[in-house]
């Protein structure tokens, strides 16, 4: 049970930020004993990776926060975040951490089962980000993506730490992720309606 809520944790941060559930990984394993990765794991704390990775989040962080831009990086995206969802949800259901200082179980078995529940699930969390998204910057001509930007990134980071230390509150982020995400897709449309008929009763 905790594998699966620390997997479903690093997988949905990956569908919201593809590199820093990774970046996070390779960096704990490397410079702390927080994290162990096993050996099928172990290149995410390989430097080169490591400043890859850095580098495609600097890039990710930027290109996210730009209108239009956003969408671009979205398309581009749809490939990137499923695959690393894979990757984080296998690697860190085999992973030591404070939480699993034993880790095993099917989950955690080094299969492909693992890697296809982590693309399934950041996919899903990617395509809902990306709906809500499109939604809010046509009600606000763009407005509004610098500050969902911030606030999806801050949320992959949370969902990161409860996955390493405390994977029980793994459930409500998600929860909490999957409520914000309705609220706010309807509060946009909402809004994207009212301006429309005002268009329209102006002309």
């Amino acid at each position: 049970m905790i594998e699966a809520l620390t997997g479903s944790g690093l997988a949905a941060a990956a569908g919201l930020n593809a590199y820093i559930p990774m970046l996070a990984l390779g960096l704990l394993a490397r410079f702390t004993d927080v994290v162990g990765l096993p050996s099928g794991w172990a290149w995410l704390e390989n430097p080169w990776v490591l400043g890859i990775l850095g580098a495609l989040l600097v890039v990710e962080v930027i290109a996210d926060k730009v209108p239009a831009v956003d969408h671009i990086n979205d398309v581009v995206q749809t490939a990137v975040r499923p695959a690393a969802g894979g990757i984080v949800f296998g690697s860190g259901t085999a992973t030591e951490t404070p939480a699993m200082s034993d880790p095993g179980g099917f989950l955690a078995s080094g299969g492909w089962v693992p890697v296809a529940i982590g693309i399934v699930l950041a996919l899903t969390v990617h395509l809902g980000k990306a709906g809500t998204r499109g939604v809010a910057n046509a009600a606000t001509i763009g407005v509004a993506a610098p500050v969902l930007s911030t606030a999806e990134d801050v949320s992959s980071v949370l969902l990161v730490v409860a996955a390493i230390l405390l994977p029980g509150l793994v459930a409500v982020l998600l929860i909490g992720l999957i409520v914000g995400l309705v609220l706010l897709a309807r509060t946009a449309r909402k809004r994207r309606a009212r301006r429309r008929d005002r268009t329209a009763a102006a002309s």
